[in-house]
């Protein structure tokens, strides 16, 4: 009874947590403040009625259109919304409550705001990665000096080397398939799947890679073109890293076991 109660608390925290996640996602590539002005409607500029404001029904509610002057709503607000909430919920079932829960929320809330941005904008803000980097960096030494277990804090340290130096080297060499912002967010990803263990980190960053091939496939089938096509990489990167953290620990034991006969 107490874990259902949990996993709601936490879908529903995750969802309003992704009603401040849109914010973000539209005020932060505009260089705006995301704690004011208050929440309205960008055609008519009305404030947006607190009711209106509750996550994912207050779209239904609208029948996803401004309740001043029936300006469409995207969609995207509630997917973003729900997806948050499933997220939270998923983890805590997971994982229950642990710092490898906060760890994982706080992940999720980002990856799900930076894909988004990355998508619009194909950028990936330094004010929503610095923040989240060291939210990671905070909760794994939290971890570690709660449990006296530093091994998983050695594991994201190097993890985050890792992962960064890679994608640096690959800044270096293609600058204009690998931005800077994907370094950054590689030093991230690679702290949290560190932390994770080690099948986590290779498996996480490999998939990537095929994730983004996968990705890229269809663009350039349409563009008739390898060069001229651009796609935000962050997106694939961070489900990358989920592939990772959801079967990474047994792909990697299968693959030392049967591949590599350890």
């Amino acid at each position: 009874m107490l874990e259902s109660y949990l996993v709601g608390v936490a879908v529903l925290f995750g969802a309003a947590l992704g009603s401040f996640g849109n914010v973000v996602i539209y005020r932060v590539p505009l260089g705006m403040s995301v704690v004011s002005p208050p929440s309205a409607c960008p055609q008519c500029h009305h404030r947006i009625a607190a009711r209106h404001n509750v996550p994912v029904l207050g779209w239904l509610v609208l029948r996803g259109r401004c309740a001043h002057c029936s300006t469409r709503i995207s969609p995207r607000y509630p997917i973003v919304e729900a997806t948050v909430g499933v997220l939270f919920g998923l983890v805590v079932v997971a994982y229950g409550l642990s710092w490898t829960t906060l760890l994982l929320l706080i992940a999720a809330w980002a990856a799900v705001v930076l894909a988004a941005i990355d998508i619009d904008v194909q950028r990936l803000p330094v004010v929503v990665v610095w923040p989240w980097g060291l939210a990671t960096a905070v909760v794994v030494l939290a971890s570690a000096a709660t449990s006296g277990q530093w091994d998983p804090a050695l594991r994201a340290l190097i993890g985050s080397a890792a992962l960064w130096a890679f994608y640096g080297l690959a800044h270096l060499l293609y600058r204009r398939g690998m931005g800077r912002g994907d370094v950054r967010l590689a030093g991230v990803i690679g702290g949290v799947l560190g932390f994770m263990g080690w099948g986590p980190l290779v498996v996480g960053g490999f998939a990537a890679f095929v994730w983004g091939l996968v990705g890229a496939i269809m663009p350039m089938i349409r563009a008739r073109s390898v060069s001229g096509v651009r796609i935000p990489f962050g997106p694939w990167m961070l489900l990358g890293a989920a592939t990772g953290i959801v079967i990474g620990a047994p792909v990697a034991s299968w693959y030392t076991q049967q591949v590599l006969g350890l």
